[in-house]
């Protein structure tokens, strides 16, 4: 006989649970109960989120219908989002005021956008969640209706860059104008190659998009942002793209988390604390050493934590995830070109976005159900 019936939930449907949920009948066929709880039935994969606000991908492109997937395997999904965490008692305490035990479990919860006073005004919008693109796509779509829409970006990393020049892939792909600026803090691409700095600059530039730095936003009031430096810009949208955080609910829960607020995991991705809490994604931090919030991690991590789940409910041998810090940058410029960056190499080009979208879209064909291109007809 196998071990006992057990139930494992993942909360959240992101990168690092995929081949979980792909291979999702391994458990059921042990005799496991699986679960997977997320606030919908989809995950949109942010890797290509900006090519969705532009109009190179449709909506059903770039998401996973995960809900599918848990099911068509054995699974439950369950539509909701965790407020609170009880490690003590192993049980999970939903907004619907449902609660949910398990015996082992994974969070994948990604990171999200920080914002306090902006988040009240309706043309101002965090890049994450994805969704948030869709609804910008069609804001300044109606506003290229009535004129020449002001749109501003805040955030000087490589979401500013993309964001920045999918707007303008947008308008201009309809024969429109847009006066884009794009507010990039202390630096565009701070801590990147001089190099990949200089090819963004130089794109933006082309196609008019300023850029302004070495000044901080203050303070957003009814469509205007003003700097540290007195100056004003004034925006009918506003697309906060600074830097993102963690989910707050490990700390709320009083997990142990690092300085980033993230749960706190050990070679295995598994809590330093509770054995049968895992994690992996944006939303950890690794303890023995930082890494860096890019998709590639969490990819790498799937093998492991599929491995690890199963293990940990039957108490087999856990196995290490071991970081590789040397990975591939692909930058969308959203005009039919890419920056590639990998160790030493960076250069821009169209070759770089066809690199890109090939490897986009062989990671969503791995993991995406059948049928999920024809699930509608819309665009979006």
């Amino acid at each position: 006989m196998g071990s006992p019936r057990k139930h494992l939930v993942l909360v959240g449907g992101g990168h690092a649970h995929m081949t979980v949920m792909k291979k999702l009948d391994t458990f059921v066929k042990r005799g496991h109960q699986v679960s997977v709880i997320g606030p919908s039935p989809h995950h949109y994969y942010s890797g290509m989120g900006p090519g969705v606000l532009s109009g190179i991908y449709r909506s059903q492109e770039v998401r996973f219908n995960i809900k599918k997937m848990v099911e068509d395997r054995g699974g439950s999904f369950v539509p909701g989002t965790v407020v609170r965490i009880e490690p003590r008692n192993r049980t999970l305490l939903l907004t619907s005021g449902d609660e949910v035990q398990y015996d082992a479990i994974s969070f994948n919860v990604g990171s999200h956008v920080p914002v306090e006073a902006p988040a009240a005004e309706k043309n101002v919008l965090t890049v994450k969640p994805i969704e948030n693109l869709l609804k910008a796509r069609q804001m300044i779509l109606d506003c290229a209706k009535r004129g020449e829409p002001k749109v501003v970006v805040v955030g000087g990393g490589p979401s500013g860059l993309e964001i920045s020049g999918n707007v303008w892939r947008l308008v201009h792909d309809h024969g429109a104008a847009a006066q884009i600026a794009l507010l990039a803090g202390h630096r565009l691409l701070a801590g990147f190659p001089e190099k990949a700095r200089h090819l963004a600059l130089r794109s933006l530039a082309a196609r008019g998009i300023e850029v302004v730095e070495g000044v901080h936003a203050s303070r957003f009031d009814r469509g205007c942002v003003l700097l540290e430096d007195g100056r004003e810009y004034l925006y009918d949208l506003a697309l906060l793209a600074w830097g993102i955080r963690p989910s707050e609910l490990f700390r709320q829960s009083g997990l142990p988390i690092g300085e980033d607020g993230g749960l706190l995991v050990n070679e295995h991705l598994q809590s330093v604390s509770y054995p049968e809490v895992f994690g992996g994604g944006d939303c950890i931090s690794f303890e023995s050493h930082p890494l860096d919030k890019v998709g590639v991690h969490a990819v790498r991590q799937n093998p492991i934590l599929y491995h690890n789940l199963l293990a940990i409910l039957e108490g087999e041998k856990l196995q290490r995830f071991s970081p590789n810090d040397t990975y591939l940058l692909l930058f969308n410029l959203g005009d039919g070109r890419a920056i590639y960056w990998r160790k030493d190499r960076v250069w821009a080009g169209r070759i770089a976005f066809i690199f890109k979208n090939y490897l986009d879209k062989k990671f969503m064909r791995t993991f995406q159900v059948s049928g999920e291109l024809e699930e509608d007809g819309s665009v979006f």
